[in-house]
């Protein structure tokens, strides 16, 4: 909802001196949060009002040659080309110099060699938008009333020097989605005092009860109440200007005086109405009721709707008329030739509109409202109003009486509470006379006795039902920077769970790393759900998803990675390195339908992880440089291992591996798939998950301190011929195995296998690296210890030693 400012100063007495950042600032703070404001006629600039004093064609084109009275010495000879320009017309004017819509600047030029000094403009060149427009461009140039002064800015009389408030209305406070509802917020914030406009109602004689009469054939759960008004001998206009100006500011478009009335009565009340062409009906009764099956009507927007037994619609001679709470049907709309008028007041099931909205992809600011729900105790009030509104500007006769389904009317509603309850809720000492003071702000009919507090609550305000509620607005006036800021009592002090204190450990190790963290969709479709996951089972999807790419939880990040990285590299960023901490989804068989969520670490690295220079070439990715991440990540942990991986086919299966602590499968590594790359339109890639719960569990207890050794460490080399299938791994294994204590590192430097070596065999050299905590290595000692680790090898894995 937009709010004009200009408006709410003539509903709330004294706000007139306060400055529009100041009530935005206070709204916000009092609970309804305000998204920003907005002044309609910024960047515009020496636009007046100019009158035609002459007009004539331009031979051979469709121009005109105008001289136009500014308020200046002499009038402007201006070249125009609108259609409905001519003389003795005032119109929008932008003078030599001025600034228009897109912050165009008008020069003086010829035009067919003709000079002209100014522009005549139509709405959408000074920024008025198209859905607003109550003229298309091709119509012309908009003509100003009679009455604007030669030479005056037209801001004022368009209002577009009105700020425009644009609040974020909750559901809550659905009771702000009128005028009225924001005015009696902004009074009570400001101890003010509302001001409403009253309007007499003149009916002549003649009984709207003859002409037609009104059945509700569903319950009156789904429709409350529904009532009618017939108004004769309308004739149909353009609104006023002010009406009009009044609108657009609004976000709606002007269309005829009978139409504009139910808009700004709309915005003005929270009331949605409907007006239709009484002679269209052909039918002296109106039902409403729920549509059949398969049933159809067209809109006022001039779609087709299949209807079902859960829309609710209005019929006359058996036929839909209107889609209940949403929108009017195209056969009984207003228009030039309409003379008599039914008007529409209802009350309508919030949930059965949302659902027929929803289906139809049709929300309206009726249907929005009823959604939210509306005051159900001005019904009969804005429906007069309007009545007497549409006879002020169109002059119609408004026939006696309202005819109607029921005199439905809301219950009247009491809450209690106490002085004491007040203030042990808010931690504060208010007294009687400050609660009385407030409650009286909020418009609230209070009866006080020994702190004791019956507070009658008006109809506009259906969202306070309880004792909790009546606190929430004594505290949300009273202020909630001035209540008092204490300490939770006891002595438990706050700290981070044993996942928190492990994620924020993965995050800085991995960062450390160089990779950047990014957060993807929970949610993606079903194809992707099931890839990279390592356990494939059921899936959890969404009923009512809003897209097909978002409708199922996912089974694994990875997807949402390579995504990532495709947008990068599509747009030039080849060198991606990026993780995410997050939850996996998988579903269970339990009679709970719930899915487990499971924190995962995922990562992915494509491109170079050096760049080029001068002097070096670029380091492209490996499978080596993720494996390295991963066992930083893994630092610690006992008994770390990788073995070949080929379970999960979006994997690479000759270069991927999962991640073992003893026995358990903690994740992956490796690279993705060339045929999933390509599917993804990226580059090699290499990826990894990891499962943190299984982290948390394996983690180890602590941390234990090892002082550096303070002698010299000594190297000695080693190489072996072993049989193809033996991996670097089990090498490694079975060297540590041999329980050499001076042992502190092993180190592949070399692998070779092709010509001059038996088959079946590849040769295998290591590097290891001996130091003794005491003392200094003897080669006595050295030569033991490397004898004991080529037995160990020649036993174990039939190794040759070189």
């Amino acid at each position: 909802m937009l709010v004009s400012y200009k408006w709410l100063k003539k509903l709330v007495n004294g706000i007139d001196d306060i400055p529009v950042t100041d009530l935005a600032e206070k709204m916000s703070l009092s609970g309804i949060e305000i998204e920003g404001v907005t002044v309609p006629g910024d960047g515009l600039s020496k636009i007046v009002v100019g009158e035609v004093l002459t007009c004539e064609d331009v031979p051979d084109t469709h121009l005109h040659l105008c001289q136009v009275d500014v308020g200046e010495d002499e009038p402007l000879q201006i070249v125009c080309g609108a259609p409905n320009v001519k003389a003795g017309i005032k119109a929008i004017t932008a003078l030599v110099g001025a600034r228009i819509a897109d912050n165009y600047k008008i020069k003086k030029g010829k035009i067919r060699g003709i000079v002209s000094l100014g522009m005549l403009c139509a709405l959408d060149e000074i920024g008025i938008p198209e859905s607003v427009n109550p003229m298309k461009h091709e119509e012309g140039i908009y003509i100003l009333p009679e009455d604007a002064v030669i030479g005056d800015s037209v801001l004022p009389y368009l209002d577009l020097d009105d700020e425009i408030i644009e609040p974020d209305i909750l559901a809550n406070r659905a009771d702000a989605m009128s005028m009225r509802g924001v005015a009696h917020e902004v009074a009570a914030i400001y101890g003010k005092t509302v001001n409403f406009e009253d309007k007499k109602l003149t009916e002549v004689d003649r009984k709207a009860a003859d002409k037609i009469a009104v059945k509700v054939e569903t319950s009156t759960e789904q429709v409350p109440t529904y009532k009618i008004r017939i108004i004769e001998n309308v004739k149909i206009a353009p609104s006023p200007l002010w009406l009009q100006n009044t609108l657009m500011n609004a976000g709606i478009r002007p269309i005829n005086n009978v139409v504009d009335v139910t808009n700004y009565v709309l915005m003005y009340y929270g009331q949605p109405l409907h007006a239709f062409d009484f002679d269209k009906f052909g039918a002296d009764e109106i039902l409403v009721r729920q549509a059949q099956d398969g049933e159809k009507i067209v809109t006022l927007d001039e779609q087709e709707r299949k209807l079902s037994k859960e829309d609710i619609v209005i019929t006359a001679n058996r036929k839909p008329v209107a889609l209940g709470g949403v929108m009017g049907g195209l056969d009984s709309e207003i228009t030039e030739q309409t003379t008599n008028v039914a008007l529409e007041a209802a009350l309508f099931n919030g949930t059965s509109i949302r659902k027929t909205s929803h289906k139809f992809a049709l929300r309206s600011e009726s249907s929005s409202r009823f959604e939210k729900g509306i005051n159900q105790g001005t019904v009969r009030e804005a429906l007069d109003f309007a009545a007497a509104m549409i006879q002020e500007l169109a002059g119609g006769e408004v026939l006696s009486g309202v005819v109607e389904s029921n005199d439905f009317m809301p219950e009247p509603q009491e809450v209690k509470t106490t002085l004491e309850r007040i203030n042990a809720s808010l931690g504060t000492s208010l007294t009687v006379e400050k609660v009385l003071e407030i409650l009286a702000q909020l418009g609230f009919e209070t009866q006080e006795n020994n702190g004791e507090f019956h507070i009658q609550i008006p109809s506009r305000r259906w969202d306070i039902k309880i004792e909790a509620d009546i606190v929430e607005e004594i505290a949300r006036i009273y202020g909630y920077a001035n209540l008092p800021s204490t300490l939770p009592a006891g002595a438990t002090v706050g700290e981070l769970t044993a996942m928190q204190k492990l994620r924020r450990k993965v995050r800085t190790n991995v960062e450390a790393s160089g990779l950047s963290e990014v957060i993807g969709y929970s949610l993606t479709s079903s194809e992707k759900a099931r890839e990279f996951a390592d356990v494939q089972g059921p899936i959890t999807s969404l009923l009512l998803p809003m897209t097909e790419d978002r409708q199922t939880l996912r089974g694994s990040q990875i997807p949402g990675l390579l995504d990532i990285i495709n947008y990068n590299q599509n747009r030039k960023n080849a060198d991606v390195a990026i993780y995410e901490v997050g939850n996996i989804f998988l579903a269970t068989d339990s009679e709970d339908s719930r899915p487990l969520e499971i924190p995962h670490l995922a990562f992915a690295i494509s491109g170079n992880v050096a760049d080029k220079t001068y002097n070096s070439a670029a380091v492209a990715v490996d499978f080596y440089h993720a494996k390295a991440i991963v066992e930083q990540l893994l630092a610690g942990y006992e008994n770390l291992s990788f073995e070949a991986y080929s379970a999960i086919k979006e994997m690479h299966p000759g270069r991927t591996a999962r991640v073992l602590v003893g026995n358990r499968q903690v994740g992956f590594v490796g690279q993705v798939h060339p045929a999933t790359a390509k599917a993804y339109d990226i580059k090699e890639t290499y990826v990894a998950s990891l499962d943190l719960e299984v982290m948390l569990e394996l983690a180890p207890a602590q941390t234990v301190f090892v002082e550096v050794p303070k002698v010299q460490a000594v190297n000695r080399d080693i190489a072996m011929l072993v049989d193809r299938d033996k991996t670097h791994a089990e090498i490694v294994e079975v060297i540590i195995s041999s329980k050499v204590k001076s042992l502190s590192k092993v180190e592949l430097f070399d692998i070779y296998q092709g010509e001059n070596l038996p088959e079946g065999k590849k040769s295998m050299a290591y590097s290891l690296t001996f130091q003794s905590r005491e003392n200094t290595m003897t080669e006595e000692e050295i030569a033991k210890a490397m004898a004991k680790i080529t037995k160990n090898l020649t036993e174990k894995l039939n190794a040759e030693i070189r």
